[in-house]
Order: C-alpha cells, then sequence, then structure tokens
C-alpha cells in the first residue's frame, strides 16, 4: 500500500499556557524522530505541529503501512566459543541458532569478521519491518516520554476500573490516529484510538467533531469546531487583530512575544476587544499600570505615538459575542481595581522618603553567610566611592545612589510587584527631591544592556553597575556558590556581562576624552573583596573570578568574531575595555595575504622556545650573527617593531598588527637558511634570543600563533 499522511492528536484538559508553545513542537518533532527511526517515513516527509489549550497534535506526510525488511548482520559469538577444533560448530552456537529458524545445515550463511577484540561469527538476517500500528504506538509512548513536561499529573486509567493510574501534564480525555482515513487502532494513555475529537467549549458548531481525513483535520477543527489548532496560524491572527483594533485611534499595542506567547496559549479563537480605564490611573507611573495589566490580566496595554501610555488596552477574548459589550465591560470591572490597589501603594509609599527607609534594611537578611541587605548596601557604597574616584565621577552622588538604591525593597509597590525594583526607587528618588542622576542610577542598577551602539548618558548609573555587580559577584563567589553547568541561581554570567559592558562604555568615554582608562579589573576585584569582614571569603576568589569574567567575554564575543581570533585576543588577557578593538584588529589582520604564513611562524617560534633549556635572552646581539637572514630578520625587526610599538601605545592596534605584515619575507627566509638550534650555544643562545625578538613584537596586540591551521 502507498504511503498515506498521518494525524495524531491527544485531547486532554487545559495545558500550561508558559508551556504550551514548546510541547506542541517537541510532541510532533519527537513523534516524527521515532517514526523515521522505523523506517516509517519517507525522506521527503514533513512534520506540521498542533497545539491549543486542550490538545496536542502533529501531522505527518507520507506514512507507510509498513516499513520495509532490512537485512541486518547479527554477532552471534566469537570464533572460539562457536566452532571446535575442527571448524564444526559447538553446542552453545547451535543454541544460539535455534530460535532464529537455523542449524547446522545452515553453517555456509555464517561469516566470520572481527568484532574490534577477537574474530566472531555474524549472520546476515532479513528483520521484518514495523507495522504501523506497532510502530505508531511505540513513537507514541517515546514522544510522551520525552515531552518537556512542567509537572507531571497522576490520574485514574480512563480505561481501568479505577485502580490503575496514568502519569500525563493533565488528564488525557481522547486520541485520534488516522492514517489518510482510516484509524490507526493504537491504545495509549488507556485510551483506544478513533476520530473524535472536541472543538470550542461554546462555540462549535457541531460537537463532538468526527475528523474524515489526516489532511482535512486543521480545516474541519476550524469549521465545525470554531477552533484554529496551528499555534503559529493562531498568533499570527491575534497580531492581526491587535493592530487592527489599535489602528483606528492611531494607537499601538505593546510590543511583548512572552505575553503573545501565553495568550495564543489561552485562547482557541482568538477575539480581540478595546477596554478602557479610569484616566486618573495614569498618574501612576506606567511601569506599574503596564506590568498589571500583563501580569494579572494579560491585557495588550495601548501606547500613543510618542510611545506614552494610554488609558487604553486590548483583550484578547476566546468567545465572539454578538454583543461585546458585557465582556468588555466585565473585563473593565476586573482591572479597576489592580489598578486602583497600584495607585494606593503608590501613594502610600511617597508619604516615606526613601533615605527613612535604608536603616530598615538591616532587618533584611540578604544571605546567611553575607549579612543583612543593609550590611550589603554598605560595602556597595565603599566599592561606588572608589570606582567613582577612579572613573571621574561625582564620588558623593555615587555614595547617594549606592545607599538608596535598595530602599524601595521595603516599599508596599515593590512587595507587590518585585519586578519593578530600581524602577520604583528612580520614582520615590525624584519624589523626594533627590539629583537626577541618583534617581536615574537606581532606575538603571537592574537593566539588562545589550545595545551595542549605547553609551554613557549617567557615569552615576555606571558606578553604581559596577559596584552592585562586584559586590555581587566577590560575595557569592567567595561563599563557595558558583555557577554549575545550566544551573546559576544568583545570575553570576549576567552579573559578569554586566561588568564587561561598563567596561567597554567607560572605556570608550576615555577614548573620547582622550584620557587613559583608570579602572582596572585586578584592582576592581582586590578592592571588593577588602570590603568583606575577614574569614568571609575562601579559595582564590581573586584569580578564579578574573577567570571567569574574561570566559564570559570570550564566549560572548566568539559567534561574532570567531573562536581562532578570539583565542588570540585572550591569551593575552588584555583590559577588558580593549578586548573588543583588539578582536576588530585581529580580524582585518587575518584577512592579510601574509596572515597564515605569519601565525604558522609564530606558532613555530613559540615550539622553539618552549623547548629551550634555561632563560631566553630578551633581544639579540647583532654582532654574533653569522647568517645574512639572521641580520636581515634583525634589521626588520628594528625598522618595524618601533612603528608597530607607537601604533600599539596610541591604540592603533590595527595599524599595529598591519605593520607585522612586512616581516613575512625575513621570517620565512629566516626559517629557510638559518638553524636555530646550533651546536655553538653561544650563537644557539643568540638565535633563540632574536626570536623571542621577534614573538614579543608580534604578539603585543594579541597571540597570533592562535591563527595558525
Amino acid at each position: 500500500m502507498s504511503a498515506q499522511n498521518l494525524l495524531v492528536e491527544l485531547f486532554v484538559e487545559e495545558l500550561p499556557p508558559k508551556a504550551l508553545k514548546k510541547l506542541g513542537e517537541a510532541f510532533s518533532i519527537a513523534l516524527f524522530e521515532s517514526l523515521k527511526a522505523q523506517g516509517l517515513t519517507e525522506t521527503d516527509s514533513v512534520a506540521t505541529s498542533y497545539a491549543s489549550p486542550r490538545r496536542l497534535a502533529a501531522h505527518i506526510t507520507a506514512v507507510a503501512v509498513q516499513a520495509n525488511d532490512k537485512r541486518q548482520s547479527q554477532k552471534l559469538m566469537p570464533v572460539s566459543v562457536g566452532l571446535d577444533a575442527n571448524g564444526q560448530p559447538t553446542a552453545a552456537l547451535l543454541k544460539k541458532l535455534a530460535p532464529l529458524g537455523y542449524d547446522a545445515d545452515n553453517m555456509p550463511m555464517l561469516k566470520r569478521a572481527s568484532d574490534g577484540k577477537a574474530e566472531a561469527l555474524f549472520l546476515d538476517i532479513l528483520v521484518p519491518g514495523m507495522g504501523l500500528e506497532g510502530g505508531l504506538k511505540t513513537a507514541i509512548e517515546e514522544t510522551l516520554a520525552k515531552l518537556p513536561i512542567p509537572k507531571v499529573m497522576t490520574y485514574p486509567d480512563p480505561s481501568g476500573d479505577g485502580w490503575e493510574t496514568v502519569n500525563f501534564v493533565r488528564p488525557a480525555h481522547s486520541l485520534i490516529a488516522l492514517h489518510g482515513t482510516d484509524i490507526v487502532p493504537v491504545t495509549v494513555l488507556g485510551l483506544q484510538a478513533g476520530r473524535e475529537t472536541r472543538g470550542h467549549r461554546f462555540e462549535a458548531r457541531v460537537s463532538p467533531v468526527m475528523i474524515q481525513s489526516a489532511d482535512g483535520y486543521a480545516s474541519q477543527l476550524k469549521d465545525d469546531g470554531a477552533v484554529i489548532a496551528s499555534f503559529a496560524e493562531r498568533r499570527a491572527e491575534i497580531v492581526r487583530q491587535l493592530q487592527a483594533a489599535a489602528a483606528p485611534s492611531g494607537l499601538t499595542p505593546i510590543e511583548d512575544d512572552a505575553l503573545l506567547d501565553e495568550v495564543t496559549a489561552l485562547v482557541e479563537r482568538p477575539n480581540v476587544l478595546v477596554g478602557q480605564f479610569e484616566e486618573a490611573f495614569l498618574e501612576v507611573p506606567p511601569e506599574c499600570l503596564i506590568l498589571t495589566m500583563k501580569a494579572n490580566q494579560k491585557y495588550f496595554p495601548l501606547l500613543d505615538a510618542a510611545g506614552k501610555l494610554t488609558n487604553r488596552f486590548l483583550i484578547v477574548s476566546n468567545i465572539s459575542p454578538a454583543d461585546a459589550s458585557a465582556v468588555i465591560g466585565g473585563n473593565e470591572r476586573v482591572v479597576r481595581p489592580r489598578l486602583a490597589d497600584a495607585k494606593f501603594f503608590f501613594d502610600q509609599d511617597r508619604k516615606k522618603k526613601l533615605a527613612d527607609r535604608v536603616p530598615g534594611l538591616m532587618k533584611v537578611v540578604y544571605h546567611n553567610k553575607l549579612g543583612s541587605q543593609g550590611e550589603r548596601v554598605e560595602r556597595v557604597r565603599a566599592i561606588a566611592r572608589w570606582v567613582a574616584d577612579k572613573v571621574g565621577a561625582n564620588v558623593d552622588l555615587a555614595d547617594r545612589a549606592a545607599l538608596l538604591a535598595k530602599a524601595d525593597l521595603l516599599t508596599d509597590m515593590v512587595g507587590e510587584f518585585p519586578e519593578l525594583q530600581g524602577i520604583m526607587g528612580g520614582y520615590y528618588a525624584r519624589h523626594d527631591g533627590e539629583d537626577e542622576a541618583v534617581a536615574q542610577a537606581i532606575a538603571d542598577q537592574y537593566r539588562v544592556r545589550r545595545d551595542e551602539t549605547e553609551d554613557v548618558s549617567n557615569l552615576i548609573s555606571e558606578v553604581l553597575q559596577i559596584a552592585d555587580r562586584t559586590e555581587t559577584l566577590v560575595g557569592i563567589w567567595g561563599i563557595g556558590l558558583r555557577p554549575t553547568g545550566d544551573k546559576d541561581p544568583f545570575a553570576l554570567r549576567r552579573h559578569a556581562l554586566s561588568v564587561i559592558k561598563s567596561f567597554q562604555l567607560l572605556g570608550g568615554m576615555s577614548c573620547a576624552l582622550n584620557q587613559e582608562m583608570q579602572l582596572d579589573l585586578d584592582a576592581l576585584i582586590a578592592f571588593g573583596m577588602s570590603v568583606f569582614p575577614a574569614g568571609v571569603l575562601a579559595g582564590n576568589v581573586a584569580e578564579e573570578l578574573k577567570l571567569f569574567i574574561y570566559e564570559r567575554n570570550a564566549n560572548q564575543l566568539a559567534p561574532a568574531y570567531g573562536a581562532e581570533a578570539t583565542a588570540a585576543v585572550f591569551a593575552n588577557m588584555p583590559p577588558l575595555h580593549d578586548v573588543v578593538k583588539r578582536l576588530r584588529a585581529v580580524r582585518e589582520f587575518a584577512s592579510l595575504p601574509e596572515s597564515p604564513s605569519l601565525a604558522a611562524a609564530n606558532k613555530r617560534v613559540g615550539n622553539i622556545l618552549k623547548k629551550a633549556e634555561g632563560e631566553v635572552g630578551e633581544k639579540a646581539d647583532p654582532s654574533r650573527f653569522v647568517e645574512a637572514a639572521e641580520t636581515a630578520l634583525f634589521a626588520a625587526l628594528s625598522e618595524i617593531a618601533p612603528r608597530a610599538e607607537a601604533a600599539f601605545a596610541a591604540g592603533d592596534y590595527t595599524a599595529s598588527l598591519q605593520a607585522l605584515a612586512a616581516l613575512k619575507t625575513p621570517v620565512d627566509a629566516f626559517f629557510d637558511n638559518v638553524m636555530v638550534n646550533a651546536d655553538d650555544p653561544a650563537l644557539k643562545a643568540n638565535r633563540l634570543a632574536l626570536l623571542n625578538q621577534l614573538r614579543q613584537t608580534m604578539n603585543r596586540v594579541a597571540d597570533l600563533s592562535r591563527l595558525a591551521a
């Protein structure tokens, strides 16, 4: 029989909305891969995923009724066990052959071959192809076992007497397995496969929906069941309706992919409606209102042309009544108390200044080994003052920002919405009359920065970012809570990237002002360690933390600049603010025609110097040269090294590296004509010193040997 398309649907109770997209994709991929492994699909078979709040489904094209038979070479046993001294089959071999339907008469069919350890006997057998019924049951069971289920439920087996149980993410009520128009009679989770499913709870045209064919699943479910089965199609429809509903008023729905995915997982056939609330609530910071509407109600706030929050919002409803006023009114009534709470919290919080809340931080535990939030604030203040002095920031403002940074943890608003930490502190600081730079720094302290073109708009913000992240990195690392594998509960990797970003921004600012960058990572870590009480930190924190930060930076940059260039630059552990600049220079150098030869020579030089016995000189003595190639290389170095060094000192790493291109010819000639390991010890030492001089000149910007193939 020719291959036909296959549909599998599992109809369940409401699935976890935040996990639905991943569950739907995993269901179709795992089902397809299992059928493919069993030989039941064709080379051009394609899987399509369907996922709605109450179903997981997959449509797979070109699935066979029976997989092709396969010839398989089966290892029986070592020759020494299966054959006696006369080459006749032993009792052990005959016993092994019997269940396979073979006996001594089939000895000529056996092959002798090595299994990697010893000579063994092999039998070529024809393995019957898997049938669709058995293969599909196996595929579904394997798929369910692999699903990324957040939490498994245990419930009574639908086919049992109430004593047996099954496990799945939610109780399953029906199973569809259609091969073309035919039902594949499999049983999974206590459910016998059929063609029956359920549509929309309230708006289905017929119930149940009897799916006639695998290919008609999506269209029939949409027409008869009022359900858009495809997650992607449903999401696109929501986006279309959101834009259409906002357009008449000239407004724009807020962009939030996570919210869009979650809402897509909550509705089967979306209907977007417009709601509104009293304008008086707009006196509350927009972040509070937006978070309330998104997190609690799953609404899409609407922004005006200037990006300012309005008093309108979009509701993604799962029903489409002729008169939607009741639905809109109900949602408006529900959101109003939420907004009223936010306004109440905001009004109450402003009655007490941030500075007056600071003493209360002494009662808030930060970590049992690191003390209270109040003690942490004092450490951050000390680091902030030190950093501010290094980068030329106002020390008093930096200290003030660090003092007030965590005070909003004790406000009602942050107690209700922890996501607003820092943001609310910025608002309250402005209300209290604090300097704008201080208020902005407090608001910026938790911000994750990703924009490559970003610059320093508030120096106090950078100082507070560095101080806060350094205190966390040093403290958490020092008490042994380092990241392991994919576990990083204190977000030390993110903190490291934040420190790196601040170094880059401050380095760029110093360059623009034609000033030398005064902040040094080693000194920063050392000072960060000094603010902790004696005996709190354990291990080689300084060295380990520096390596950790550099590794994070290397991992971050390698995809953009390549593994070789990244390894070349980070081999020298350059200042953090210089890394990107050096990477760009190395990338340009690698494109020069002389680059491969010089990189290979550099690697060769490094290997020679590693094997050298005793101390190698820093500079060669030209009076000891014997070969013309030695003299030529020394002369070239004497001319090129000062130019390369001057460019390096000026921060022009591209020019510094490109100056090295002229060394290709004398370097090649040197290795073609000069024996470095000469019999004369003095001559050998001088040549090693010349190579050392060459390496020092070539590797100022980066270890160019890492570019060699």
